[in-house]
């Protein structure tokens, strides 16, 4: 499961920006989750838990609490500007696509066409990827 792979990422992310703003502590960590990720929460979350037990040095993340966040994908038609939510698309998706666009979601050029215009050729405004939204802590 990738899931624990991007939180090993996600708290080493967090390491390096409380080392870089001499934090003590890291009390809060605030995570965006691209809705084309299809990530679960929970699942997620429970990744974290367990990754930050394995590591030796937990003072850092002794109280940390974390917030997870699903940011909806909106994608854009590179022919006639057309916009619309991948919510509304992957209705017509069955299973083996959807989890085709979980594990590469540059695959949904493959499924997915503009319900405008029926092009292939379209971006992904925002709703892809994992990122830390903000790191709050003391120092």
């Amino acid at each position: 499961m990738h899931e624990w792979a991007l939180a090993d990422a996600v708290l080493k992310s967090s390491q390096k920006v409380a080392e870089k703003e001499n934090l003590i502590e890291v009390t809060d960590i605030f995570i965006k989750i691209g809705e084309l990720q299809s990530i679960n929460k929970e699942i997620f979350r429970k990744a974290l838990e367990a990754t930050l037990e394995q590591q030796s040095d937990t003072q850092l993340f002794k109280n940390v609490s974390f917030s997870l966040e699903i940011v909806k994908a909106e994608l854009k038609c590179n022919d006639c500007g057309h916009k619309w939510l991948f919510d509304e698309a992957k209705k017509d998706l069955d299973d083996t696509e959807t989890e085709s666009i979980h594990f590469i979601p540059e695959t949904a050029h493959t499924f997915l066409r503009c319900p405008k215009c029926n092009s292939q050729d379209f971006e992904v405004v925002i709703g892809r990827g994992i990122w830390l939204e903000a790191i709050e802590g003391e120092n």
